[in-house]
């Protein structure tokens, strides 16, 4: 199998097999006051866990450079102007609490259940420090697939699509191990998305003002419609479908 979790009550409510270590290929266990996903070290490196207080989120939360940041950019949070958004692959959710930390209202779809439980144990703990409660309140988090229920997910979730961020899985050129390592989990529990065009049209139908899609810098457009707008930075690019604009 290749996830299973050691908690029965969490393996019933996330309908995945229940698992001790060596039975699965991949763990949910709980580690201190964390729930992690573990697997081997040496192909996947060190456990993950989903972590809005410090780490990463917190350096960027406090470092991260505020509106001018690629994603702020894309969704269009501009000086008065603070759309909602619905981040259609929520992943780590890093993206999501970023939008969320500068004001957005944000909603959330995972359809992989072993990373949902990443992101709600990661909500449930962020919500408990004073520093990040005001932010992960305005995180809203659903399950399911937004390529073939994003409308339904959108209107269970309360928050206006007024921006869709879409984050497909690509094959990442970080020549970094850690990097490597983290993106070959997320492939052994989601695999590819050979769905992306599907999901950008689904996206395209749902959002009233604009769709973002993340891409490495140098890949092609997910197929389909061709972007209006394009910006990008020295890793990463976000292509812009635009409906209308967006107002304060």
């Amino acid at each position: 199998m290749p996830v299973g979790v050691a908690d029965p009550a969490l393996a019933a409510r996330l309908g995945l097999p229940r698992a001790a270590e060596g039975q699965a290929e991949l763990l949910l266990v709980h580690q201190g006051e964390r729930l992690v996903l573990a697997g081997d070290p040496t192909r996947f490196g060190h456990p993950l866990a989903v972590d809005f207080v410090a780490g990463r989120a917190g350096h960027r939360r406090r470092f991260g450079g505020g509106r001018g940041q690629l994603v702020a950019r894309a969704c269009g949070l501009a000086r008065g102007v603070t759309p909602s958004v619905v981040d259609a692959t929520a992943g780590l959710g890093r993206d999501a609490f970023v939008l969320a930390r500068l004001g957005a209202k944000v909603l959330l779809i995972e359809r992989v259940a072993a990373i949902l439980a990443l992101l709600e144990d990661g909500l449930a703990r962020a919500r408990l420090d004073p520093e990040t409660a005001d932010i992960v309140a305005r995180m809203t988090l659903v399950h399911g697939d937004a390529t073939r229920e994003l409308e339904a997910l959108v209107a269970s979730g309360a928050v206006a699509p007024q921006v869709i961020h879409l984050d497909p899985m690509f094959p990442h050129r970080d020549k970094s191990a850690l990097v490597k390592k983290e993106m070959r989990l997320f492939r052994t529990l989601a695999g590819n998305d050979p769905d992306a065009p599907r999901l950008l049209e689904a996206a395209l139908d749902v959002a009233t003002h604009r769709v973002v899609v993340k891409r490495p810098r140098k890949a092609p457009p997910i197929e389909g419609p061709s972007p209006r707008h394009v910006i990008e930075d020295r890793n990463s690019r976000y292509d812009l479908y635009v409906h209308r604009r967006l107002e304060a």
